[in-house]
C-alpha cells in the first residue's frame, strides 16, 4: 500500500482523524456483480475527507411505514388498528434514490484519535472496533449510525489507550444477498455481503498498523443486521478457516430471517429475473444499474410484515447449515470471546398490528408463523406445539416476555426465535464464558440501543448514563476481553448463573437470563424444519 496524502481529515474539534471512503474492493460492477469482491485494481493514495461519501444501493419493505406508524401508537396505547391503514407498494413508483448511492460502493472508513496516530510510529499499536451496521441486510451503510466520536473518547477513558474505529459497507438486498440452486449453478455468489465483510476485515489486518492499529485485537460489533453477521462470521465455513479474522465480538439483536429452503431461495432468485425483465443471471449481470436497483426495490418492498426478502441463507459453503445448528454441533470459531447484547422487546417492531383483530381460533397468527418460517407449511404438529405449548393463549402475564394480548404473545415468539435465541446459543457453545447485557431503557425496542451505542455529548436521549455505561463497557470489552474497567458497575460474566446484566434507568442490576429456557431450546433443535 502507498503512503497516503490526505486533506485535512483531522477533526480538531473531536480530537481524531477521519479516513473516509477508502476503498477495500474493486468495483462489483459487471461480472464482478454477484461475485467474490476482489482487491482493488490499482492503489488509491489520495485519501478524502468525507465528502464523497458512499453508500450501496438501498431497499425498503413496504410494511416499514406501517411499522413506523403503529409502534408508537401501541406504545402510547391504543391496541387497535384499522387494516385499510396498511401501505401498499406501488409497484410502478420508484423512490428517489439518495444522491451517494453507487453500485461502486465497497468502501470503509477509518478514525484513528489524534494520540494513537501520533505514536503510530513508535511500535506501540491499539486495538481495533470494526462495526458492521444492520438494516435489514436491505439498507444501511458504513455511517448511518452516526459518528464513533463518544465510543473513541470513551476508550481513552482510565489511561487506556484508546481502539481505531474502522467502518465497511457491504452489498445490501439483491446486490449482496442473492441465493439459490440455479444462481449458484450459473456462477451466482450467495452470501456475497458477508464475503465483503471478511473483505474488509482482511484489509485491516493488512494496513492497519498504518493507523497505529493491532491487527491481532479487533473486535467487531455490529447491531441487528450487523450482529446477525457476526453470528455468521463465528460459524462461517463452519468454523474451518486457517485463521480467525477477529478477537473479539459484540453482536447487537443478532437478527437474520432463518432460509434454509433451496425452493425458496430459487423463488427470490426467479422473481428478481422477472421483476429485472430477463431469464438468466448472465443477463442480470449485462444490465445497467438502474434496471438492476429497480428489480431490488421492487422485490424488497412486497415483503411479508416483518420480514425483508433478502439476507444470509444455507448455501452449503460459508453457511453450511443454520448458525444455531452450526454452534450446537461445535463448527464454529473457538477463539473468539463474546461480549452479547439483547433488548428488552425485539420483536413489536416485526409483529404485524392487524393481530388485535385475531380471532379465537389464533387464524392470522399461525398466518404469520407460516410467513417468518416457511419450512413449517407441512407440519402442522410442530405449528401446534408452538402456538400452544411454547406460546399459549394465555394472556395472564404469565408467560414469554409476559404478553398480554395477541401482538405482544407474537411480538415475543419473533423476538426469541429471530433474536435473543441467537445471543443464548453463543453462550451455550462458548460453554457460558461470555458475557450478556439486556437493554431496558423504554421503548427497549429493537434498534433503540444504538444512540447508545453512539452516544456523543450532543445526543437526544433519555438516559445518557446508561449510554455512558454502554460505550464503557464496549471499549473496556475491545481493549481487554472483559468489560469491567474502574469507575463502572461490575458486569458478571454468563458462567454466573446465565445472568445477564440490564441497562436501565434506574441503574445497573443482574438478571436471569430471558433467552434460557426450552423455547430457545426448541428453536435450536430444528425440529420446525
Amino acid at each position: 500500500m502507498h503512503p497516503f496524502s490526505f486533506t485535512d481529515p483531522f477533526q480538531s474539534t473531536l480530537g481524531y482523524y477521519n479516513f473516509s471512503n477508502i476503498r477495500y474492493a474493486a468495483p462489483p460492477v459487471g461480472d464482478l456483480r454477484w461475485a467474490a469482491p476482489q482487491s482493488p485494481a490499482q492503489n488509491r493514495s489520495v485519501v478524502q475527507n468525507g465528502q464523497d461519501a458512499r453508500i450501496c444501493p438501498q431497499a425498503y419493505p413496504g410494511w416499514y411505514q406501517t411499522a413506523s406508524q403503529f409502534v408508537p401508537e401501541y406504545l402510547s396505547g391504543q391496541r387497535k388498528f384499522n387494516d385499510s391503514a396498511i401501505f401498499v407498494p406501488n409497484n410502478s413508483v420508484i423512490p428517489p434514490q439518495d444522491p451517494q448511492t453507487n453500485e461502486d460502493c465497497l468502501f470503509l472508513d477509518v478514525f484513528v484519535p489524534e494520540d494513537v496516530w501520533a505514536q503510530r510510529a513508535s511500535g506501540k499499536k491499539v486495538p481495533v472496533l470494526f462495526w458492521i451496521f444492520g438494516g435489514g441486510y436491505t439498507y444501511g451503510s458504513k455511517t448511518s449510525y452516526g459518528s464513533p466520536a463518544g465510543l473513541l473518547a470513551r476508550s481513552e477513558n482510565n489511561s487506556m489507550p484508546g481502539v481505531i474505529y474502522v467502518a465497511p459497507n457491504y452489498r445490501l438486498g439483491a446486490f449482496g444477498w442473492l441465493s439459490g440452486p440455479t444462481f449458484q449453478q450459473d456462477g451466482g455468489l450467495a452470501n456475497a455481503g458477508l464475503y465483503d465483510q471478511r473483505k474488509a476485515l482482511e484489509w485491516v489486518h493488512e494496513n492497519i498498523h498504518l493507523f497505529g492499529g493491532d491487527a491481532d485485537q479487533i473486535t467487531v460489533f455490529g447491531q441487528s443486521a450487523g450482529g446477525g453477521s457476526i453470528v455468521h462470521q463465528i460459524t462461517a465455513f463452519g468454523g474451518n478457516t486457517e485463521k480467525s479474522l477477529f478477537k473479539r465480538a459484540i453482536p447487537q439483536s443478532p437478527g437474520f430471517q432463518v432460509t434454509i429452503s433451496q425452493h425458496q431461495q430459487q423463488n427470490t432468485f426467479l422473481n428478481f429475473l422477472k421483476q429485472a425483465s430477463v431469464s438468466s443471471l448472465a443477463q442480470a449481470r449485462a444490465l445497467p444499474y438502474w434496471q438492476v436497483q429497480a428489480a431490488n426495490i421492487l422485490t424488497t418492498a412486497v415483503a411479508e410484515y416483518g420480514t425483508f426478502t433478502y439476507g444470509p441463507v444455507v448455501d452449503g459453503v460459508i453457511t453450511p447449515s443454520i448458525p444455531g445448528q452450526l454452534l450446537a454441533r461445535g463448527q464454529f470459531d473457538k477463539n473468539v470471546s463474546v461480549m452479547v447484547g439483547q433488548n428488552k422487546d425485539e420483536g413489536l417492531s416485526f409483529t404485524s398490528p392487524f393481530l388485535a383483530n385475531d380471532d379465537a381460533n389464533s387464524t392470522r397468527m399461525r398466518d404469520d408463523l407460516l410467513i417468518s418460517i416457511p419450512t413449517l407449511h407441512g407440519l402442522p404438529d410442530q405449528v401446534d406445539y408452538i402456538m400452544n405449548t411454547l406460546y399459549p393463549p394465555i394472556f395472564d402475564g404469565s408467560q414469554a416476555q409476559g404478553y398480554t394480548d395477541q401482538i405482544t404473545r407474537m411480538a415475543a415468539l419473533s423476538s426469541e426465535f429471530a433474536f435473543i435465541c441467537n445471543d443464548f446459543y453463543l453462550d451455550k457453545a462458548l460453554d457460558n464464558n461470555t458475557y450478556a447485557y439486556l437493554f431496558d431503557v423504554f421503548p427497549a425496542t429493537h434498534g433503540s440501543d444504538a444512540p447508545y451505542t453512539f452516544y456523543s455529548p450532543d445526543s437526544h436521549i433519555a438516559a445518557p448514563a446508561v449510554a455512558i455505561e454502554l460505550q464503557e463497557y464496549i471499549t473496556a470489552f475491545a481493549e481487554t476481553g472483559t468489560p469491567n474497567e474502574p469507575g463502572v458497575p461490575y458486569f458478571k460474566s454468563y458462567a454466573n448463573g446465565s445472568q445477564v446484566t440490564v441497562l436501565a434507568v434506574n441503574g445497573i442490576r443482574d438478571a436471569a437470563d430471558p433467552a434460557a429456557d426450552q423455547r430457545c431450546d426448541y428453536w435450536q433443535a430444528g425440529l420446525w424444519y
